[in-house]
């Protein structure tokens, strides 16, 4: 994706997707506007970009699960007006029932999963629109598609889907392209939690598993293709068209219960 001096912003930008999305674009001489909680991680980022003699990434520290984080992100992106691409990346996962997880937890997921995510992108778009240039990649998730699980984590992921699905008809002649990005198993920092650390030892197999820059190739070139959502890999594809089968889900909801148990 060669796209030299266009501006891009990630959220999550510190690891995992995020830090993919960094490094890959940076490759193709973008210049980068990188914003996550940790500034030692986003700072050695930055640092090695710019020892590769590419354009060297401003960084951002924000929660936003907070309001005044976001707030001053959702400025920055509406002072900086030539915004041509917005990666919404930062998330995290949690495990267990609906009722044993502390609700204030389940209110900052749909506060970062979704709110954040709209507000970045009504904040992006109107410049995009009046130059009809631009792209928003909504990082959700396969499991959009397989509604058992983690009750919060699921619904706001596939919130991601059918945002990013019905903005994308919305803007169709605006010139501005949509993307939800769904993976699968991914091996990142997100399954490092206490609580979803068991997955790191189920014994899963190893084609399963994709690593974050695969998760990212796979994207951009699904964004150069117009495609709308991205899943990469033919047996997440699969997976989700079982979990959206009426024929096949109740078989899919078994296992997924099974293994949660």
């Amino acid at each position: 994706m060669q796209e030299p001096g266009r501006i891009a912003l990630i959220t999550g930008a510190s690891s995992g997707i995020g830090e993919a999305f960094a490094r890959q674009l940076a490759a193709g001489g973008w210049q980068l506007i990188l914003v996550a909680r940790r500034l030692d991680r986003l700072e050695k980022i930055g640092r090695e970009i710019a020892d590769q003699g590419l354009p060297s990434p401003r960084v951002l520290i924000a929660d936003l699960t907070e309001e005044a984080a976001l707030a001053m992100v959702e400025q920055l992106i509406r002072d900086e007006g030539s915004l041509e691409l917005l990666v919404n990346n930062a998330g995290f996962g949690m495990s267990g029932y609906f009722t044993k997880i502390d609700y204030e937890k389940h209110l900052q997921m749909i506060q970062l999963h979704v709110i954040a995510s709209v507000r970045l992108t009504h904040a992006a778009l109107p410049a995009m629109i009046s130059r009809k240039r631009g792209a928003i990649i909504n990082v959700s998730s396969v499991a959009a598609f397989v509604p058992w699980g983690n009750v919060t984590y699921n619904a706001t992921k596939a919130y991601l889907v059918t945002f990013s699905e019905a903005l994308s008809a919305e803007l169709r002649q605006k010139g501005v392209r949509i993307q939800a990005l769904c993976p699968g198993y991914t091996t990142t920092e997100f399954h490092d939690t206490p609580e979803l650390g068991r997955l790191r030892s189920y014994p899963l197999p190893r084609w399963l598993w994709f690593t974050p820059e695969k998760v990212v190739r796979e994207s951009i070139k699904a964004l150069a293709q117009n495609k709308i959502i991205c899943i990469p890999g033919f047996t997440y594809k699969v997976v989700a068209g079982l979990g959206r089968n009426g024929l096949t889900s109740p078989l899919l909801r078994y296992f997924v219960i099974r293994f949660k148990k």
